[in-house]
């Protein structure tokens, strides 16, 4: 998502500075909403949080990521999984490319077309390549829906 060519060097010191950062999606937004892509096709909308670890994004559930039972796809649930995610990397890490290279999730509940989903969030590890995040994603009770977990690759993409 975040497509600016950095040097490594500046890479690098993104990373070191990670403790310093708080997670403000504002201009990974702003990117996000300049074409069409999966975030909007789906109706992902990703919320800027206070803590540095943590990441948070909303989804309706429509005709846009239901079965056609009307249930919320697993599919979508984990492709709102990773995108927060990846929205959390790159807000932590600019001028970097993070792109999701794991992505697994257990389903525990099903949600009906109407309700809204939230995606919480929280970065287990921040290494000089790799992220790890945890994602809980609840339905509008707080009830838990699924459990993913995310890795992404930060890398400085090719020019």
């Amino acid at each position: 998502m975040c497509w600016v060519p950095v040097p490594w060097h500046g890479l690098c010191q993104n990373i070191r500075s990670l403790n310093n950062k708080k997670v403000n999606v504002e201009k990974i937004r702003d990117i996000i909403n300049e074409k069409p892509n999966l975030s909007t096709a789906l109706g992902m909308e990703f919320v800027s949080t206070p803590e540095d670890d943590t990441c948070m994004a909303r989804m309706k559930v429509d005709e846009r990521n239901r079965q056609p039972f009307g249930f919320l796809s697993g599919g979508a649930s984990l492709a709102l999984a990773e995108n927060v995610a990846g929205v959390g990397s790159c807000s932590l890490c600019p001028g970097c490319a993070c792109v999701g290279i794991e992505v697994s999730g257990s389903h525990v509940q099903a949600v009906s077309e109407g309700d809204t989903v939230t995606a919480f969030a929280k970065l287990l590890h921040k290494g000089t390549t790799l992220h790890v995040w945890n994602v809980d994603i609840k339905n509008s009770l707080g009830d838990l829906i699924s459990n993913v977990r995310v890795t992404n690759y930060v890398i400085n993409p090719k020019r």
